[in-house]
């Protein structure tokens, strides 16, 4: 790897300061950046040490009122919460499949959010959009790990956060805090698609970092369910989050976010369309499901996530009611 200047701010401000310059980066875990690094896809000439800003760390709050989760909470902090496992399992079960209990505990939440693409091709040196000479290596080369939705473009990755998935589909809210204070911004505009390579696929603005996550009080069942090829240290394929709101046993609202399929976290509003007014059933949980995949234009090789989506979405619906038939 390249030299770089190492800082280890203990506050927030500090932190800011530091990051305010070209080529910064900042370093929590270090579970994606210091790879990055050593692959020479990422060369800082300033690395900025979040650890030991203790302000960005710990959870509290309750269902009633809702949760705060500081951005530098190691992720193993995050499963021995009661309240998270209780009330907000989407958040919990996306948590527990991230990685090996080694990189839980190291991993932070807001490094998880701010991770950048696992795309081969931009992790080879070969860009974001990964174009070369004019055509992409996505779309003419080993495709079956990308997106499937948004497909009309260059930026084929997918986004790597597995628990910004959960958090939009709790509605949760980023604290941002930068050169000019702090602004607050739905976890979903933290993202967004590049057009180009000038581009970043994260919203964030120099020196400003994630400061903590704000989850609404508790409504409704939500959850989290995933498919992934092997159950050992390994991402996953589909990942989908539900947050559902009922009038009685009929859905009077939600929100289904998938992991694995575009370069955004994927909100399938044509599935949430499906379920208004409706219950919970096998039947209603297969058609939210097939209308999550109508608009999918998949890639040579990765037509086989446009089912994959569909059942995941069925599953995840139906563990949020307590119906995981699929275990027996």
């Amino acid at each position: 790897m390249n030299a770089f200047d190492f800082a280890a701010p203990t506050s927030v401000e500090d932190a800011v300061k530091l990051l305010g310059v070209p080529e910064a980066e900042a370093l929590s875990g270090g579970t994606d950046l210091l790879s990055r690094i050593k692959d020479y896809v990422a060369s800082p000439k300033r690395v900025v040490y979040l650890k030991d800003v203790k302000a960005l760390a710990g959870i509290s709050g309750d269902a009633a009122s809702g949760l705060t989760i500081g951005a530098g909470t190691r992720l193993t902090d995050v499963l021995a919460s009661k309240v998270v496992h209780d009330s907000y399992p989407a958040i919990w079960q996306a948590t527990l499949e991230v990685g090996t209990p080694q990189i839980r505990n190291m991993a932070t939440v807001g490094g998880n959010l701010l991770q950048r693409p696992r795309c081969w091709y931009f992790r080879a040196g070969n860009g974001l959009l990964a174009v070369k000479d004019g055509k992409s290596l996505v779309r003419e080369g080993d495709n079956r790990y990308h997106a499937i939705f948004q497909t009309d473009g260059d930026a084929l990755f997918v986004n790597p956060s597995s628990l910004a998935v959960p958090l939009i589909a709790l509605g949760a809210k980023a604290v941002v805090s930068g050169p000019r204070g702090e602004r607050t911004v739905a976890v979903e505009d933290l993202y967004q698609v590049p057009k180009s390579e000038k581009d970043s696929e994260l919203t964030l603005a120099a020196g400003e970092i994630v400061s903590k996550l704000i989850v609404p009080p508790l409504k409704g069942k939500n959850a989290s369910y995933e498919a992934r090829q092997k159950q050992a240290h390994d991402w996953p394929i589909i990942l989908a989050s539900v947050n559902l709101s009922f009038d009685g046993d009929k859905v009077s609202d939600s929100r289904i976010v998938v992991y694995g399929v575009a370069p955004i976290p994927w909100r399938s509003k044509a599935a949430e369309e499906a379920l208004v007014g409706k219950a919970i059933t096998l039947e209603t949980a297969e058609a939210a499901g097939a209308a999550a995949i109508a608009a999918a234009k998949p890639l040579s090789m990765n037509a086989y996530k446009v089912g994959l989506t569909q059942t995941v979405v069925k599953r995840t619906l139906l563990a949020a009611v307590g119906n995981r038939y699929w275990e027996g």
